[in-house]
């Protein structure tokens, strides 16, 4: 089976044997077990991952296997992938840091992706300039040994994550100021 993989704007085809995708159950199960337990996906950890979801996970895990030249675990990812979405014939990795950005292709067309934040209306109180304020401002999360946050980019839809911290109580202040200032934005 091919699995067209369009990583920003490069393409390629990765050639799937049938067999992986046929045979390599007691590995997906494998996967859906350690995902089961619930996943950190960039900054938001998923208790439950859906089904796509899952699928986008294997797809970041996927493009670490080929940025590092582990040809036969990108071919298991791939595997789990064309198993788990029958239909799928390509993926749209994101690579801004956000794996729900990621997008599973059918028949050539974008789907189940979900839809970019959309821009705030003008003109909002204050509790509601706060309330969008901590939405668009993520939660401290912790990436190996460091201390990140997100903040969304309304014009592209896209999360540019914070400087990494040794501290989570700095990551939280820097949170805080980040919230602060989209807030002002917003509350003018």
């Amino acid at each position: 089976m091919k699995l067209n993989i369009i990583v920003e704007e490069t393409a390629r085809v990765l050639d799937v044997p049938d067999e992986v995708v046929r045979d390599g159950e007691d590995f997906f199960a494998k996967m859906d077990r350690d995902m089961d337990r619930g996943w950190q996906m960039s900054r938001e950890f998923v208790e439950h991952p859906d089904r796509v979801q899952r699928c986008q996970i294997a797809a970041h895990r996927l493009l670490g296997a080929l940025s590092v030249g582990k040809h036969e675990v990108a071919l298991l990812m791939a595997g789990y992938i064309l198993n788990r979405a029958p239909g799928v014939t390509g993926l749209d990795i994101d690579t801004t840091g956000e794996i729900s950005s990621t997008q599973l292709l059918y028949d050539g067309a974008a789907a189940e992706k979900p839809a970019p934040a959309s821009a705030p209306v003008a003109g909002l109180s204050k509790v509601q300039a706060l309330e969008q304020a901590g939405k668009e401002v993520s939660k401290v999360y912790k990436v190996g040994q460091v201390y990140r946050y997100a903040v969304l980019d309304r014009a592209s839809g896209n999360w540019t994550e914070s400087a990494p911290m040794d501290d989570a109580r700095e990551a939280e202040a820097a949170r805080l100021r980040a919230v602060k200032r989209r807030f002002d934005e917003l509350s003018e």
